[in-house]
């Protein structure tokens, strides 16, 4: 594992104190910061959200981190976005209205439909299915649970940046891969031991 700090986004919102607690728990040297100048040198950084889509990225861009974050990218950084920090990651989301995201990955984020007996939102564990190999998957095999909380999906364009699927009514993307860009729609803060490894796991890409 780097001893290069590990950039940390606060962008007001989501479990913060629960993920830097469980990176630091991993040996990590985590940096909590809205200092965009930190995020654009930084070579790995950990997005975490919880919130509206459309208050979220407004944040982001107000404190200049969508360009901070896209800059330290274009250097190698590694990238993990968490719940609604996944969900930023695309082109837009329909939630309280139309909001464009960052636009890293092709695609779009829906609510949930109205299914008889299906819970809206989805709260608590569920299984992963990876879907294709990948270093972050290490050590944790389909099947295993993990924690969400969420009423919006993300529906990538592209499949190869799909990495899991969770079943809750329909499948949707648990996970995404686009080069150096991770996001998990669950929190592996919440998810124990599988949610620890899968944090491990991203510590160590190179």
């Amino acid at each position: 594992m780097s001893d290069e700090p590990l950039i940390l986004i606060d962008a007001g919102t989501g479990n913060l104190h629960s993920v830097q607690k469980a990176l630091e728990t991993l040996g990590a040297r985590v940096v909590r910061t809205q200092d965009a100048e930190q995020v654009r040198q930084a070579r790995r950084i950990v997005l975490p959200g919880v919130g509206a889509f459309g208050a979220f990225i407004q944040t982001l861009r107000r404190l200049a981190l969508d360009q901070a974050m896209e800059q330290a990218l274009q250097a190698g950084a590694q990238f993990l976005g968490i719940c609604l920090g996944m969900q930023v990651l695309f082109e837009e989301s329909e939630e309280l209205g139309t909001h464009r995201g960052l636009g890293w990955l092709r695609g779009r984020v829906v609510r949930f439909p109205s299914l008889p007996g299906l819970i809206v939102p989805h709260t608590g564990w569920n299984t992963l299915r990876w879907v294709r190999h990948d270093p972050l998957a290490q050590g944790i095999p389909s099947g295993e649970y993990v924690y969400f909380n969420h009423s919006f999906y993300c529906q990538p364009e592209t499949d190869s940046d799909l990495l899991a699927i969770t079943e809750h009514g329909l499948p949707f993307a648990s996970a995404v891969r686009h080069e150096t860009i991770w996001g998990v729609q669950f929190h592996p803060e919440k998810s124990q031991k599988v949610g620890l490894r899968l944090l491990q796991n991203f510590l160590e890409q190179r």
